[in-house]
């Protein structure tokens, strides 16, 4: 029998506080760990919330962020479930885009943080630096954070080349006014962004799984792609939900990351 890992998407509302992100995502992980899924991803900077968009936010609060990875880290581990969170982080004074990943047992396996920050988010978000892989069980994944995966194939192809079947891309991407309102995923009138997608996980031979939050008119949805650059399934535009997709990490070979040579 070859591998499966189910895993499960988050496609969940914008809290309207840091306290309710809080309350959102343990609901969530519970939802996860009731379909099966062994990880769960959520949205970029989901605790507290995404900074931006039109949106006021209290300034950032380590204690509240210590105290909100403990508390999901309390729901991974009673529900034997990994989480790979959105969130903001603080470092030396520096706001980071971030995604804390959380084992089963509720251990911090370690942080990826945004390393590619897109023009819009300077002076809220500062750019960090590396990238790491991780391991849960029998599947290896990396974590490419909006602008990264749609703009910036290398994000995913260096995962990818150090193991990695899966790259999880949590985003924010919200209606503006007169904008095109999809019903169906890579719909050819939309934007470019779900179509890189597809894009990513072809060229690299590897599963991509994007979260989105759930918003009304939302122009990019949740979903997974396989490696033949496959829509394997998607949520419905704009509506809460966690979705999940069972994963064959055998076709996941990496084959095409690996072929890469530079050019002369």
């Amino acid at each position: 029998m070859p591998p499966l890992v189910r895993i499960a998407l988050a496609n969940i509302r914008y809290p309207t506080t840091p306290d309710e992100s809080i309350e959102l995502t343990a609901s969530a992980v519970e939802r996860a760990s009731d379909a099966g899924a062994e990880v769960v991803c959520f949205p970029e900077c989901y605790i507290p919330g995404y900074r931006g968009l039109g949106r006021s936010a209290p300034p950032p609060d380590a204690s509240f962020l210590d105290r909100a990875w403990a508390e999901v880290a309390a729901v991974a581990a009673r529900r034997g479930i990994a989480v790979v969170l959105g969130t903001e982080r603080l470092t030396e004074g520096d706001l980071l885009a971030s995604a804390i990943v959380i084992d089963n047992d509720g251990e911090v396996l370690g942080f990826q943080d945004k390393v590619q920050v897109d023009p819009s988010e300077e002076g809220t978000y500062t750019p960090a630096e590396g990238r790491q892989v991780f391991q849960v069980g029998p599947l290896t994944f990396g974590v490419a954070i909006c602008h990264e995966g749609w703009r910036y194939p290398e994000t995913v192809r260096w995962a990818v080349r150090r193991g990695a079947h899966l790259v999880f891309h949590p985003h924010i991407d919200e209606a503006e006014p007169g904008s095109f309102r999809p019903s169906w995923f890579a719909d050819p009138a939309n934007s470019f962004h779900e179509k890189a997608l597809l894009c990513r996980a072809a060229e690299n031979t590897c599963y991509v799984a994007s979260v989105n939050y759930a918003s009304d008119g939302s122009p990019t949805t949740s979903a997974v792609v396989d490696p033949d650059g496959a829509v394997v399934c998607w949520q419905p535009y704009g509506e809460e939900g966690v979705l999940t997709a069972d994963l064959d990490l055998s076709r996941a070979t990496g084959f095409l990351a690996r072929r890469l040579r530079p050019l002369s």
